[in-house]
């Protein structure tokens, strides 16, 4: 498989990230924050000072000074209560922690659901949104929102520690100091590193998503049949494998530069502190210092306190900047803008909509899928919309519900262009029934419906499923239409096929107060006489509303009041059946060559 170029890695603001993140995170719960706070206070402050350094200097003092077992006893007393006051505190600071996780992590998801719900349809055509979104998604996946919070406040933990030992470390000998200053290129080591692991896994991403799609794919029931009776599933190894080797070489890119850079870290946070001071101390001992062997193990243990303290600010400072090129994703994710805007204006009751001149290209496409299209439909007219696959028909829906907006020309509802009115509101005066009809694994009334339903919403969907033609098989079931669809999630589901998958979704316009009904191949899966049943259901359903009528099925044209003959984004021919069929265009040849395909299928039965 080809490896797709690397996107730019980009010059992120850490600082700004960090702050956004802990802004983040804290409108959502400032438990969260204090919890971890807490904790590395509590357990840096007394694993690294009071315990390995403060303890230690007082006891040695005890012994050094003559000290009695009174005073001896009194101190461990003295420990044993910060002990047990300590252990409280994490205990109780991991239980805030633990709980405040699961509701942060609750309210990011939904507020990333409730933004994707926002997001322009153009962005699920982009890789690159893509990618981002994954990336995105990572912080909560990864629970990045929780690890830099701990980050944060082993930093700040650290910090209070490091100063408290840094000064039990002068009043003894501050010359010890100096060992520990190369510690300080480690910050700058660990930055560039954590910026090159960054560029490695956004190199990866790309692959990674292949990788994903494939593992995702092998367990859904939708290609389970494909994959055994065709060579597919041996294509998809491939390109996993592919990837999988694309990502090895990546990896094999940026392995020595890393390793350079550990080894480097290593050099500058553990090999010289200890080295420096294990020789400035024989060169105490052998000069005839002042140094006794009490101070000198207080040294040793405040200087092991230091390198811990810096090296854990360093490791978190590492894993900030990690995060906070992840967060960069986020942020831009929640701050990204949608292109269809939505007015105020709400709509009234439908009385016309109208496409004056409109034009439009998809924004990978290299020509027009609309151009200068122009016509009007009005209250109780129903309008039929053929052509052949990619003449522009499923594009024209688009733009009607405001999925994209035109490059050119204006869409008219009742006379006042579609981006004045609110686009809830204007999308909900639509019934839709569309051709990549999609149900979920909810219950078959909750598909319908659209919500968790009461006994009058089911009623509703009641009427909606007899009138879609699917009532009886699901009134049969145990649990009626409360029965899942799918058996993904609960063994008593049920699975449908193609045809009656359709009818649950067809039976959504049945339940719903439309004032303009769109119907794009409402009945591609269904056999001819269920597709009957459901017209006239339909016709019903559409007495004096507006119907866009779009099928490959041209004998249900005949049916409408106007057809629209489109072909490469362009009006063709429109008229009646009757007018289009005494023109020589393609609407004649399409009719002529479906009836005639018909007409023969009937003389085969009648010859059998």
């Amino acid at each position: 498989m080809r490896r797709i170029p690397l996107e730019e890695a980009r010059s992120v603001p850490v600082f700004k990230n960090i702050v956004y993140a802990l802004k983040t995170v804290w409108n959502c719960d400032k438990k969260l924050m204090i919890g971890h706070l807490l904790n590395s206070l509590t357990a840096t402050l007394f694993g690294q000072f009071i315990q390995n350094i403060l303890f230690l200097k007082v006891l040695l003092g005890i012994l050094d000074g003559g000290g009695d077992f009174r005073e001896y006893s009194l101190t461990l007393l003295a420990f044993l209560g910060v002990c047990l006051l300590v252990n409280g505190t994490q205990w109780l600071s991991s239980y805030m922690v633990s709980a405040s996780n699961k509701y942060v992590l609750k309210v990011l998801n939904n507020k990333i659901f409730s933004k994707a719900l926002t997001l322009d349809v153009d962005c699920y055509e982009n890789p690159e949104f893509y990618d981002k979104y994954q990336r995105a998604t990572n912080v909560l996946a990864w629970s990045y929102f929780d690890l830099v919070c701990g980050s944060v406040a082993y930093i700040i933990s650290s910090t209070v520690t490091l100063c408290m030992v840094i000064g039990t470390v002068t009043t003894i000998d501050p010359v010890y100091l100096l060992f520990l200053l190369p510690v300080v290129l480690v910050f700058f080591v660990e930055t560039i590193k954590s910026k090159l692991v960054y560029k490695r896994d956004l190199e990866m991403t790309k692959n990674n998503r292949v990788k994903a799609y494939i593992q995702r794919t092998v367990f859904l029931k939708d290609f389970s049949k494909d994959m055994r009776t065709s060579n597919i599933f041996a294509v998809l190894m491939y390109r996993f494998k592919a990837a999988i080797d694309a990502n090895v070489v990546i990896l094999k890119n940026y392995g020595l530069k890393l390793f350079i850079y550990s080894t480097v870290s290593s050099l500058f946070s553990e090999f010289i502190p200890i080295i420096g001071t294990y020789a400035y101390a024989a060169y105490q001992f052998v000069f005839g210092s002042t140094l006794t062997v009490s101070g000198f193990s207080v040294v040793l243990a405040a200087i092991n306190s230091v390198k811990e303290s810096t090296m854990s600010v360093a490791r978190n400072f590492d894993s900030l900047v990690q995060m906070a090129l992840y967060f960069q994703n986020l942020r831009e994710f929640f701050e990204y803008e949608p292109k269809i805007k939505s007015g105020e204006r709400m709509p009234g009751d439908f009385e016309s909509l109208e496409f004056r001149n409109v034009t439009f290209r998809y924004p990978s496409a290299e020509k027009n899928s609309l151009e200068n299209v122009s016509f009007k439909i009005n209250k109780g007219e129903t309008l039929a919309l053929v052509g052949v696959n990619g003449a522009g028909k499923s594009t024209l829906v688009k733009l009607l519900l405001r999925f994209y907006d035109p490059a050119e020309g204006e869409i008219l509802y009742n006379g006042i262009n579609i981006k004045e009115y609110n686009l809830s509101a204007y999308r909900n005066s639509f019934g839709a029934v569309f051709q990549d009809y999609k149900n979920f694994a909810l219950s078959v009334f909750e598909n319908v419906i659209g919500r968790e339903c009461d006994e009058k919403d089911k009623e509703r969907a009641e009427q909606a499923l007899k009138q879609s033609g699917i009532w009886e098989k699901i009134s049969a079931l145990p649990e009626g239409g409360d029965t899942v669809i799918t058996k993904e999630f609960r063994k008593d589901g049920i699975g449908l096929s193609g045809g009656e998958n359709q009818k649950v979704s067809a039976a959504r316009l049945f339940a719903k107060d439309f004032q303009f009904a769109v119907l794009d191949e409402p009945s591609s899966a269904l056999d001819p006489i269920a597709e009957y049943k459901m017209y006239e259901e339909l016709i019903k359903a559409t007495e004096n509303k507006a119907v866009l009528y779009i099928s490959h099925r041209l004998s249900s044209a005949v049916l409408s009041d106007r057809i629209i003959v489109i072909g490469e984004g362009r009006i063709l021919q429109q008229g009646t059946h009757e007018e289009l069929m005494r023109e020589e265009g393609m609407y004649r040849e399409m009719f002529t060559l479906q009836a005639s395909s018909y007409t023969g299928e009937k003389e085969a039965d009648r010859n059998d």
